[in-house]
């Protein structure tokens, strides 16, 4: 599970590079009922202009700010958390990994992050906390509960992401021979600290330019009925819905600008 107890190497932020703030806010409020707020100074992804924050029942559950990257396509950014953001950079670096932004503060005294890339292609963050933690809420109906890698080299990537966070992992086989699912724990954390999950994917099946991502998932009670207000109001289904057992009701959906997340409805609820 997800917590805002945060431990070094756990899920602690996320927010979305969107081409339009406005038409993002929309479109996940009506999916999640998240509230817009802007932010009153430089948001975690380093941007100044537009940063804003979305709250579910008063608590901060993420945010979107505009692309800022020459390049970039719509895509969520998940942060995991450091103790010291500029030691987690020399440690990507060691293991092969490539600094998209260089430690660097947020806000009035927020904390500091970095934007980073795996050796696969991945891009994901980190976050050093100071007055601000992180998330607000997590793991309930529209919020995050899980992240999940899909990546070229499975292997590669655990070798990776154990050196920078040292992570736990734990391999699962998918059914029907699908291949092999591995989870993801923060280092010296019990099995109930589970954060995420990554899984091998063909890069043709990577959607452009075959480049390996990080996506989150985000709970609700009902996946079927949060996937039609997806569709509904512009975005698109990849997969499902479908029953996972042991795992619940769950479906890829894309926003409209592109950036991917799934749904679940665990097993047990909705």
């Amino acid at each position: 599970m997800i917590t805002t107890d945060f431990v070094p190497g756990s899920p602690c932020w996320l927010d979305l590079g969107a081409p339009d703030v406005e038409a993002a806010t929309a479109f996940y409020r009506a999916v999640f009922g998240w509230q817009a707020e802007p932010h009153g100074g430089q948001g975690a992804g380093g941007d100044t202009g537009g940063y804003t924050l979305f709250r579910l029942d008063g608590k901060v559950v993420g945010a979107v700010g505009p692309l800022t990257e020459a390049g970039a396509r719509s895509a969520w950014t998940l942060y995991f958390h450091t103790p010291d953001a500029d030691a987690s950079v020399q440690a990507v670096e060691r293991a092969g990994g490539s600094v998209r932004v260089p430690p660097a503060g947020a806000g009035a005294e927020d904390g500091r992050f970095a934007q980073l890339t795996d050796p696969q292609g991945a891009d994901f963050a980190v976050w050093e906390p100071a007055r601000y933690p992180g998330v607000e809420d997590a793991d309930g109906p529209g919020t995050l509960v899980w992240t999940e890698l899909y990546t070229t080299d499975p292997a590669a990537a655990q070798t990776f992401y154990k050196s920078v966070f040292g992570w736990s992992t734990q391999d699962m086989p998918l059914p029907g021979g699908g291949g092999t699912y591995t989870l993801l724990t923060p280092a010296g954390c019990s099995e109930e600290r589970m954060h995420g999950g990554l899984m091998g994917v063909p890069a043709d099946l990577l959607g452009p330019g075959g480049k390996p991502y990080w996506h989150p998932v985000f709970g609700c009670r009902d996946c079927d009925a949060t996937v039609g207000l997806a569709t509904g109001n512009g975005g698109t289904l990849s997969m499902g819905p479908e029953t996972a057992e042991g795992v619940g009701r769950l479906a890829v959906c894309t926003d409209p600008s592109g950036a991917e997340f799934v749904v679940l409805t665990p097993e047990g609820e909705g």
